[in-house]
């Protein structure tokens, strides 16, 4: 099959998209990738993939908006390829419109979390149920990442066959890594005994950072922070927090990062306070290092952290919670152990990512 895999910005292609990609060259199928340029869309094309960057934005612009649906149709009519697999909210919706004008013969989603289960005015909610309800309609194959987002679809009608697929890495790949750890930790100059949290995700609100930070000044550990905020992110800027926060040389601002998997081995807590998560891919990587997991009690993360037993869940928006939940376990290695250890064989067991590319495409039919 000629199968054309959409999403909004080059960073999910790269993160989300590309190791599905890479099973469904595996199987026999053409595969072309399409999102908005950038330049983590280098990784995909130097292992040989097409790649082809449409004008998507991750706004609420009509006029944007329109000029990536017209370029989509134009493409799709000209490539007409068996399967369209959409992806995120507003390029899935685009996908999936344009696919049916299209004449494509079958239309996929899968859904990484729905914008109107984020915090936010009424009306950007309703705008998001109507959206995700119109297409749900035209979706052949509807998949989500969190179950309780597949339940979600099926009760609202926006799809009455919606399956959770979940999300997964690869346990090869993120795993305790003693010599990752003593390598890192020498080059930072941070001795072994010094407890580490790390957070790993985009610098935006809806993360929890302004929480994050405030907790951490009664927290006596460093705190990594691993991402950066993307181009096409909206919202509040996160940096006056940063500058607010008075954590001095306890704070490292990594950046993006593409050895996530060794820093990870080198931190002893994780930690990811959102308000809104789909089911959080950088959980699962914590989890199969073997790091205890302090997450929101939301959507998501529920799914992944067992309270008590592979990590604490804390409301979100809260500071006094999060910081007594980190503290307990910067001072108490043999608890982060015993968290860490159940944490890795419940992902293994569920987040495997083989698992998860299988069942995706079983139901895709390829």
């Amino acid at each position: 099959m000629k199968i054309v895999e959409i999403t909004n910005v080059d960073f999910s292609l790269r993160h989300f998209l590309l190791p599905l990609m890479r099973e469904l060259r595996a199987r026999g199928h053409e595969v072309i990738g399409v999102s908005a340029e950038g330049p983590l869309l280098e990784v995909a094309r130097g292992e040989g993939f097409r790649i082809v960057a449409l004008p998507f934005v991750r706004s609420v612009s009509p006029l944007a908006q329109w000029r990536a649906f017209k370029a989509l149709v134009a493409f799709l009519r000209a490539e007409k390829p068996d399967l369209v697999h959409g992806h995120m909210p507003i390029s899935g919706f685009i996908a999936r419109i344009a696919a049916r004008v299209a004449g494509v013969p079958k239309v996929a989603y899968t859904c990484h979390g729905f914008l109107f289960h984020q915090p936010g005015r009424w009306p950007r909610r309703a705008a998001s149920f109507l959206m995700e309800w119109t297409a749900g309609q035209l979706t052949d194959v509807y998949m989500t990442v969190s179950a309780e987002e597949a339940a979600d679809a099926r009760r609202l009608r926006i799809n009455r066959h919606s399956i959770a697929v979940g999300n997964g890495r690869d346990p090869r790949r993120f795993h305790s890594d003693p010599a990752a750890r003593a390598r890192i930790r020498g080059g930072f100059g941070i001795p072994d005994d010094r407890v580490v949290i790390v957070v790993v995700s985009r610098i935006v609100r809806h993360k929890g950072y302004p929480e994050l930070l405030a907790a951490m000044a009664g927290v006596d550990a460093e705190l990594w922070v691993i991402g950066e905020r993307l181009a096409s992110d909206h919202g509040e800027d996160m940096e006056p927090y940063f500058a607010a926060a008075g954590l001095g040389a306890r704070l490292r601002r990594l950046g993006y990062r593409d050895d996530t998997a060794a820093l990870l081995a080198a931190a002893d807590i994780f930690t990811l306070p959102s308000h809104f998560e789909g089911l959080p891919m950088s959980i699962i990587e914590a989890m199969l290092t073997g790091l205890p997991v302090v997450a929101t009690n939301i959507r998501g993360p529920r799914e992944q952290v067992v309270e008590g037993l592979t990590g604490f869940l804390v409301p979100p928006a809260t500071v006094a919670s999060l910081a007594a939940a980190l503290g307990r376990l910067v001072a108490d290695a043999s608890l982060r152990h015993r968290m860490g250890e159940a944490g890795r064989a419940r992902a293994v067991a569920r987040f495997d990512e083989a698992d998860v590319l299988t069942r995706t495409l079983d139901l895709l039919g390829a």
